[in-house]
């Protein structure tokens, strides 16, 4: 169902090809942490950071900047339009990605990676709100399931793409390999993304006006359970981004194979993103979103069991591991779409607020859970089962405690005989 009209013109673009450049904006970050996995030894070793969980904040510190950059570029995106918001994000992902490539001390490393992070919040803002400006109910949640089975490619081929680079080169190269592809979706995005913001649907920059926006998406119960269960749910997948390399490379000794491990449990993700894709128009995404929790629940216990009485069997923690992640293809797309479907006339100033809370909210979740790790997986384990647990009694405060309901029929499509 499409919320807006568009005209016609040589330079309008095809469903497939927003998905594609949607999928290709947002993965921007996702290559910016996920790339440079297999490269946290080398870069801490260089840069004289290599005590304890240190090198984690390589990642921990993007993460949290990038969270918190969430929070602003919604608001000028509802007023000057999404295009221009994402311009802008561009050219400072691949500015700073550049100059990254060539410091030399650990603590400059982590002010540009901040900046880096702070300045490119509104690649997750802005695709978000050009979708809901042209989807909505489960519609929406089917076309954000498509992005993301797009989008999780890039965490499952970025670690080796590092492993690669670092065997003809250094880790500076992976940044200059940030900044070549940001130029790239930069000269797509200017050459043929349209402005999807109405005009009628423009806000000026009033900050009474913002922080009652913000006001209202926070106090809409219906929402915030979704925005909070999710951000733990993602917070619980970020611990394990941040320890990763240890966990994998280290206690479970898989040394170089760590990026096919990584890579491997994180392709769940796709997969199950276009499963969801597939089912949630016919089943509706709360049916779909509340089964995923609940099995999430179960498998995260499982988890703990084994990281208890089976502590080091990869054998065991991989297809949980696996698992898990796949579920959160039915959680994710859902749970946003969710979220987000009350505010279509703000949904600039939604999505920023809403993807503060996921990404600064789950940075924090995730940093926690990373710099918990003891040398085994026991603390991760118990950060899953939590997380899952809160997230459903949150997903039951928004539905009043009652769960499976479908609130939108699927449509029916009209036949001509």
């Amino acid at each position: 169902m499409s919320a807006i009209p568009e005209h016609k013109s040589p330079r309008s673009i095809g469903r497939r090809e927003l998905v594609v450049l949607i999928a290709l904006l947002m993965s921007l970050n996702a290559l910016a942490i996920d790339g440079m996995l297999p490269a946290l030894d080398e870069i801490a070793r260089e840069l004289g950071a290599e005590e304890g969980n240190r090198r984690q904040l390589i990642v921990a510190v993007f993460l949290l900047a990038n969270g918190a950059g969430c929070l602003v570029p919604g608001s000028f995106a509802d007023r000057f339009g999404r295009k221009p918001v994402l311009m802008f994000s561009l050219v400072s992902y691949v500015v700073t990605s550049l100059i990254i490539a060539f410091v030399h001390h650990f603590e400059t490393l982590l002010v540009m990676r901040g900046l880096q992070g702070l300045l490119s919040g509104g690649l997750m803002v802005a695709p978000t709100a050009i979708i809901r400006d042209k989807f909505e109910g489960d519609k929406m949640a089917r076309t954000l399931s498509i992005v993301f089975a797009v989008f999780i490619i890039v965490p499952v081929i970025a670690p080796s793409l590092g492993q690669a680079v670092l065997l003809v080169a250094g880790w500076r190269w992976i940044f200059i390999g940030l900044a070549l592809m940001g130029a790239l979706a930069m000269v797509w995005t200017w050459k043929r993304l349209p402005e999807t913001l109405a005009p009628e649907n423009r806000q000026e920059i009033n900050v009474p006006v913002i922080a009652a926006n913000m006001k209202v998406v926070l106090m809409t119960r219906a929402s915030i359970g979704y925005v909070l269960g999710v951000t733990l749910l993602v917070g619980a997948v970020f611990g394990y981004v941040n320890s990763a390399q240890q966990l994998i490379g280290e206690h479970f000794k898989m040394g170089t194979l760590f990026p096919v491990v990584f890579g491997g449990t994180a392709a769940m993700m796709a997969v199950s993103n276009i499963v969801n894709s597939r089912i949630v128009e016919r089943f509706g995404a709360r049916r779909v979103s509340h089964t995923g929790v609940l099995v999430f629940i179960v498998v995260s216990a499982l988890q703990v069991w084994a990281s208890h009485y089976h502590g080091d069997s990869l054998a065991l923690f991989l297809p949980l591991m696996a698992i898990n992640l796949a579920l959160l293809g039915f959680l994710g797309a859902n749970f946003g779409s969710i979220a987000l479907q009350p505010f279509g006339h703000i949904a600039g100033a939604a999505s920023s607020v809403q993807t503060f809370f996921r990404m600064f909210g789950a940075a924090v979740v995730g940093l926690v859970i990373g710099q918990s790790y003891d040398g085994t997986a026991q603390p991760f384990a118990h950060a899953l089962l939590i997380c899952s647990v809160l997230a459903l009694a949150l997903v039951l405060y928004s539905e009043k405690g009652r769960l499976f309901r479908r609130l939108n029929a699927p449509q029916r499509r009209n036949t001509v005989p």
